[in-house]
């Protein structure tokens, strides 16, 4: 199978008209047309093998994955997916791995009307490049610089169950089979929270998605709005979906290991923003429209750094680095 036989096969796919897409794949550029009024949220993403994923992960998965990582940035962004492209190395075109990947690619990108309209394909180590563009709002767009004093911090779904998976793959802990089942989908097929974002427009002051974890990936908010945060410990530990397996007289882990999955875990792809006390009861609503909870977890303080706190309220003494490809 050739490069241009294997696109064909697996990455061409018809243009709906009248969509912002005014030209797809085929020619050496793409085409978008956003509507008047509107800006162009673009962000990117690389998945490395070995790095990203494991060798043996289903392909069906690792390209929903794939998608879903950028479309949880244009989620932070309160931003309207419209198209991506995707560059893909392949040690092999391995059809039937092919298929696969398409599959899961396409489910995902079909279910948020989002369309590949190009990239590029070669010969090495597996490694999936794709750029998202959406479209939001002129000045309605979700940033990371806006937290203001006294505003609440929240965060979307649950958070530390893909680093518990991840940690149980690498033979580090064992986990039940069902638990570990729960947790490997939070870690290879997470959910993009596209609907909650753009309903946060207008509502919340600053957001982000939690990638690489929850307080380093915070850390950027604080630093974009020049605050500081409180956060409650009790309510983080909350945020774990196999908080059970941590609690009772039978627990089979230890509480620091909570806490290093829920505040340093990375991989969760959920939501992390901030709005002031007074749109409580917009962000449930929106989160209730949006059909995901979300969790209150701290305020934004004019002290600069962030801090963990008890359930005195008093400082907790900890040190949880977030995920960086480079230290």
């Amino acid at each position: 199978m050739g490069e241009f036989d294997l696109i064909a096969r697996y990455f061409t796919r018809p243009v709906r008209s009248g969509g912002a897409v005014a030209l797809g794949v085929g020619d050496d550029c793409a085409l978008l047309a956003p509507r008047p009024g509107m800006h162009l949220a673009v962000s990117s993403d690389m998945l490395v093998e070995g790095r990203h994923f494991f060798a043996d992960v289903d392909p069906r998965t690792l390209g929903h994955k794939a998608l879903a990582v950028n479309l949880s940035d244009l989620a932070a962004c309160g931003a309207r997916p419209l198209a991506f492209t995707l560059a893909l190395a392949l040690p092999q075109a391995d059809a039937s791995w092919l298929q696969a990947f398409a599959d899961g690619l396409f489910a995902l990108a079909d279910a948020h009307d989002c369309v590949l309209i190009g990239g590029d394909t070669t010969r090495g180590p597996l490694n999936l490049c794709i750029t998202v563009f959406g479209e939001v709002p002129a000045g309605q767009a979700l940033l990371r610089s806006g937290a203001q004093v006294g505003d609440d911090i929240w965060v979307s779904g649950t958070l530390g169950d893909a680093r518990l998976a991840l940690e149980a793959l690498r033979g580090r802990i064992q986990l039940p089979a069902s638990a570990l089942a729960r947790a490997r989908q939070r870690l290879e097929q997470p959910t993009p929270r596209v609907q909650l974002g753009q309903r946060l427009r207008g509502i919340a002051s600053s957001a982000l998605d939690v990638s690489d974890g929850l307080l380093g990936d915070l850390g950027h908010i604080l630093a974009a709005s020049g605050a500081g945060a409180e956060i409650e410990l009790a309510k983080t530990t909350e945020l774990i979906a196999a908080s059970a397996l941590f609690t009772g007289p039978e627990a089979i882990f230890d509480m620091e290991l909570m806490h290093q999955c829920t505040l340093a875990g990375g991989d969760d792809y959920e939501l992390a923003f901030t709005a002031a006390p007074a749109q409580r009861e917009a962000v449930q609503s929106a989160a209730r429209q949006a059909d995901v909870a979300v969790t209150r977890i701290g305020r934004i303080t004019a002290t600069p750094g962030l801090r963990l706190l008890d359930a005195q309220g008093q400082p907790q003494p900890a040190a949880y680095a977030s995920f960086d490809h480079f230290a």
